[in-house]
């Protein structure tokens, strides 16, 4: 009969890590530092550390901290030690998620997630009493894996030289990695630079079959959070067809947690099979089920986001289904919104997610997207630091002493856009001072594991609130609350009190803890009295008011006045409107915490927000209020006023009597480069002259200028400069004479534009006596001019220095075009008489003489000459 000792024996017996284990500890013995990369399901994450730690192989004993990248990792692998030790967690093995410890004295190996990791470095920088450090799962690029990475190796060089550090990964850039941590930290009397060793581990993956499954139809790309339901529809049914097709349990892929939702909801009433639900919120007895294996022989279909794709082990896996999306972090600086955007999942996540199916036996993934554009997809998943919000890293960085992060080991140095917005953000809420470095405020904030948005609203909050309150509406801002709880901050408060449902219990969890990380960091100095006043006095808040201002304090530039039934203006100045149904509608001011963009929308919607009031959004927002003259151009006039302002939010606005010229004459530039110069009083005079001035500039060029649109915005200085000192408003830009001032661009200066006249005439004599005006609005200077009265020209005059002739426009004794000629000697030789054929009968009162070379040119009839 087969024990569990004997189990756990034979499961640590057939991990094939152990092949590499020895490889691994001549590496760490001989340069401190290693990258081991082994597939999924080796042993890695179980069997590693407990070698290095001596409790299994009988090594030395040690202290050894995994780091993981999600919570539900880390439970996971440090209760799958323990098994193996036939422990349970707490003793030699443990584990430490924010909000959640089970470690004590004897604690030898302790599975945290990296963002515990990097508070603990914080607070102990040399990690006192840990001998080796494993950063699990770095292949995924996570910010808080790549910033501990970065610290580690910082205390390596500089304090713990005997440190050890392991970069374990499933699949990774080992190359990258291996360099990092060679420059990184002591060369174990290596020459400088030299890598780090990498240490690979044999798979014990099987043979996975791939099917292509595309959609029949095309759906449309990902955008934001959205997912086409179209694609949804047709992931269901790739799950029911796996179902009736292969054996096994199914493992499928999605984004995140409502796609999970969505798709479990068309799985409902499935035959035969268990449908469970895998991500960072769901219930840890949900959890630990699907990590335990299948009972009594029933089938399951696990729908699961990426953390199913390393960190965890789901037994009983055969078939994988892959939407072939996935979730990243991006901060769209320009609106201030930082959300989770839909992509394309890489071509190694598509490979680590295939293997799930053949970690036991032969399996298959169906892959839910055509064969031609796997090709086409990215190589690896983007690290995190390039499109995420920096401020919790610009802040760890600026506590860490390196406040432009430019002498931390990264993979990928941080943006140097994101890092300035960062850096703003911070300046603002009092986390650095101007040259970028930690305030005490600022240390406090990163002390307390919250994104410094949030530490701001915490700390500033229980001052007006108390810690109890403001720690509430702070746990429900860092996670999100489901989307059944509503769109209104208030109202999800008091759901999640009386709530009995998972995220209800995580919430009230991390209200505590936030509560008594007030206390622990010095930062609670007052706490209210049951009745919503402060320790110190003060008028009682509602729910609703204090929402209002933990939000707007956590988000200031999201404070929003209300400029329609639904619409809103944020301080950061992008327009914000509120869902169907939404019970925020006809507040006159919003605090928002969480909004997005849909597709194709020029504004964002709003997906959290509080009622607040006008003084709560100063108070809070009071870094973006501005009060002073503004003069510039609109509406088509110049607007001169005195200006009440909160970021982009016009507060208060009286009329400025007397504006300063120069910023008159600025905001005057800006209408004109704007509009354009149809500001001016363009008379006919004034726009002959300048088709003339253009008509010379094409014609000769040199010194005769460009009057085009673009060149004349280009000089206003050169040919308007005396108008727009005198201008107050568009009516005097109306009166300009533009002719007048144009003729200051004239070639005065070479004598040049003495010969305006000769060389583009306003007007022609011709042989009548009549003097006609040239039209040098197309692209060819035209004379129009009645046929009789060219009776005697043996050619059209030439201008321009005789360089371009006239094109001669005939005309009709009505007025009427006849014929159009640059070549008057030709005309009366061949097309004359046929104009004459057609028109004499017509105007038989006019002379048709035979030869018009040799008549007498006139204005008028037979009859009256």
């Amino acid at each position: 009969m087969t024990t569990p000792t004997d189990r756990r024996t034979g499961a640590l017996d057939r991990l094939p890590v152990r092949e590499a284990v020895p490889e691994l500890l001549r590496a760490l013995d001989d340069r401190g530092v290693a990258v081991l990369c082994a597939p999924p399901g080796t042993g890695k994450t179980t069997l590693v550390p407990l070698v290095l730690a001596g409790l299994v192989g009988g090594g030395p004993v040690r202290r050894v901290l995994v780091a993981e990248p999600r919570r539900i990792a880390a439970r996971a692998a440090a209760r799958r030690m323990a098994w193996l030790l036939g422990e349970r967690t707490g003793e030699r093995v443990g584990f430490t998620v924010r909000g959640e410890r089970q470690a004590g004295r004897g604690t030898v190996v302790e599975v945290v997630t990296t963002g515990v990791l990097v508070q603990r470095l914080h607070r102990d920088q040399e990690l006192t009493g840990v001998d080796v450090v494993v950063l699990d799962e770095c292949h995924e690029r996570h910010l808080d894996a790549d910033t501990a990475a970065a610290f580690l190796l910082d205390v390596r060089a500089a304090l713990r030289p005997d440190l050890r550090l392991v970069a374990a990964s499933a699949t990774t850039d080992a190359e990258g990695w291996a360099r990092l941590l060679g420059d990184g930290g002591p060369d174990g009397g290596k020459a400088p630079g030299e890598p780090a060793p990498v240490v690979s581990a044999p798979g014990v993956s099987h043979p996975v079959e791939v099917v292509w499954a595309p959609p029949e139809r095309p759906v449309r790309p990902p955008h934001g959070m959205r997912v086409d339901p179209a694609l949804l529809d047709h992931v269901a049914a790739v799950v029911r067809r796996a179902l009736r097709e292969r054996e096994g349990d199914v493992l499928c892929f999605l984004p995140g947690v409502g796609e999970i939702a969505r798709v479990a909801g068309k799985l409902g009433g499935l035959a035969g099979a268990e449908v469970l639900q895998v991500h960072g919120r769901a219930p840890a007895a949900v959890q630990e089920a699907v990590l335990a294996g299948a009972e009594g022989g029933r089938r399951r279909v696990v729908l699961a986001t990426s953390v199913a794709e390393s960190s965890l082990t789901v037994p009983g896996v055969r078939v994988v289904v892959d939407c072939g999306l996935a979730r990243e972090p991006r901060m769209d600086h320009a609106r201030g919104l930082s959300a989770l955007t839909t992509v394309r999942a890489s071509r190694a996540a598509a490979r680590q997610r295939a293997g799930r199916a053949g970690r036991e036996a032969p399996g298959v993934v169906y892959r839910c997207w055509p064969e031609a554009e796997d090709a086409r997809l990215p190589r690896f998943p983007s690290p995190e630091i390039a499109g995420a919000d920096l401020t919790a890293f610009a802040l760890q960085a600026a506590c860490w002493g390196d406040p432009d992060a430019s002498g931390l080991a990264l993979l990928d140095p941080p943006p140097a856009g994101a890092m300035a917005a960062a850096r703003e953000t911070l300046t603002a809420i009092g986390a650095v001072d101007a040259a970028g470095r930690a305030t005490e405020r600022g240390a406090r904030m990163a002390r307390l594991g919250l994104h410094p948005r949030l530490a701001r609203a915490l700390i500033d909050g229980a001052e007006e609130v108390g810690a109890r309150r403001a720690a509430e509406v702070v746990a429900l801002l860092s996670e999100e609350p489901p989307r059944e709880y509503g769109d209104d901050l208030a109202a999800a408060w008091r759901t999640a009190r009386r709530g009995g449902d998972p995220y209800a219990a995580r919430w009230r969890q991390e209200a505590r803890r936030l509560e008594q990380a007030l206390t622990a960091t010095g930062t609670a100095r007052g706490t209210a009295r049951p009745d919503g006043r402060p320790g110190g006095g003060g008028p009682a808040r509602g729910d609703d008011a204090v929402a209002g201002l933990v939000a707007a304090l956590a988000f200031p530039e999201r404070v929003a006045r209300r400029r329609g039934e639904r619409a809103y203006l944020m301080a950061a100045g992008t327009g914000a409107e509120l869902g169907d149904g939404s019970r925020l509608g006809g507040a006159p001011w919003l605090a928002v915490a969480v909004a997005d963009r849909p597709v194709a929308s020029a504004s964002a919607r709003v997906r959290l927000a509080a009622v607040t009031d006008e003084d709560t959004a100063r108070t809070a927002a009071a870094a973006l209020a501005s009060d002073g003259a503004e003069v510039r151009w609109a509406d088509g006039d110049v607007l001169a006023r005195r200006m009440t302002r909160l970021g982009a939010i016009e507060l208060v606005s009286r009329p400025l009597a007397d504006p300063a010229p120069k910023a008159v004459r600025q905001a005057l530039l800006e209408g004109l480069r704007r509009e354009g110069t149809g500001l001016l009083g363009w008379s006919a005079r004034a726009t002959a002259v300048r088709q003339r001035m253009a008509f010379l500039h094409r014609a000769l060029g040199g010194a005769w200028p460009d009057v085009s649109e673009a060149a004349l915005l280009e000089r206003l200085d050169d040919w308007l400069g005396a108008e727009l000192a005198r201008a107050r408003g568009r009516a005097d830009l109306e009166r300009v004479d533009a002719g007048a001032a144009l003729a200051r661009l004239l070639p005065w200066a070479t004598g040049e534009a003495a010969r305006f006249e000769e060389l583009a005439p306003e007007r022609i004599e011709v042989p009548s006596g009549s003097r006609v005006r040239v039209d040098y609005g197309g692209d060819r200077p035209v004379l129009a001019v009645k046929l009789q009265e060219l009776f005697g020209w043996q050619e059209a005059p030439r201008i321009a220095g005789g360089r371009v002739p006239l094109l001669v426009h005939l005309l009709s004794p009505a007025g009427r075009p006849a014929a159009v000629t640059a070549d008057l000697a030709s005309f009366w030789k061949d097309g004359y008489h046929s104009v004459r054929a057609e028109l004499r009968g017509r105007y038989p009162r006019h002379p048709w003489p035979e030869d018009p070379t040799a008549a007498e040119p006139t204005r008028r009839t037979n009859a009256r000459r």
